[in-house]
C-alpha cells in the first residue's frame, strides 16, 4: 500500500497547492480568478492541477463539510491494534465500507497507546453507528484489540493544510 514517489513539485505548484487547499473559489472562472493571485494564467492552473491528479499528488477534490449541523452527532473513532503485516489488508477490509469516511495508520506509542489502524465513522445515530463497527468487527477485526472512542465536542474541523493559502476572493456571483 506504500508507494515510494519519485515525482518533483516546484515553488509554483506549492503556491497552487496552497490556493486551493481551502476550496475552490465561487466565481464563474475559479481557475482564471486562482491563476490571476498567484501570476499564472487560467491555462496553467488547469495544466498544473491535472498534472497534479494524474501524479497522484491531488489524490481528489472534495468536500469537507461541517457535519453536526447536518445532524451527524453520533461520530466514532475506532482503534486497532492490527500486526504490521495484516495492517494493509485490515485498512483494504475497512475503506470498502461507504459508511467510513476516513482510515489511517499511525505508529504505536507504547505503553500509552497500542492501536495502530484508525477509522472514523460519522452517523446521525449511536446505534446505527455501533452496528456498523459491529460490521467492520465482523469482517476480521475482532481478532485484534480495539477501542472505540465517540466524539463529545469538535474543537476544529478542516480539510489537510500544509501552507498559507494566498488572498483570493471567495464569493458567490
Amino acid at each position: 500500500m506504500n508507494m515510494a514517489f519519485n515525482i518533483t513539485v516546484d515553488e509554483r505548484d506549492v503556491a497552487l497547492l496552497g490556493a486551493i487547499q481551502d476550496g475552490l473559489p465561487f466565481s464563474e472562472r475559479p481557475f482564471k480568478d486562482i491563476g490571476k493571485a498567484l501570476e499564472m494564467s487560467e491555462e496553467e492552473v488547469i495544466v498544473r492541477i491535472e498534472r497534479m491528479q494524474s501524479n497522484n499528488i491531488i489524490a481528489r477534490f472534495g468536500l469537507v463539510l461541517q457535519h453536526r449541523p447536518l445532524g451527524y452527532r453520533a461520530n466514532a473513532m475506532v482503534v486497532w491494534d492490527v500486526p504490521d503485516d495484516k495492517v494493509d489488508k485490515a485498512a483494504k477490509s475497512i475503506t470498502a465500507h461507504d459508511f467510513v469516511t476516513l482510515c489511517y495508520c499511525r505508529a504505536r506509542r507504547a505503553p500509552v497507546w497500542q492501536y495502530n489502524l484508525y477509522c472514523m465513522i460519522h452517523g446521525r445515530e449511536r446505534d446505527v453507528v455501533e452496528k456498523q463497527i459491529a460490521i467492520l468487527n465482523n469482517d476480521g477485526l475482532a481478532a485484534f484489540p480495539s477501542k472505540t472512542l465517540f466524539s463529545r465536542r469538535r474543537f476544529k474541523q478542516t480539510g489537510a493544510r500544509f501552507s498559507k493559502p494566498p488572498e483570493i476572493e471567495r464569493r458567490c456571483t
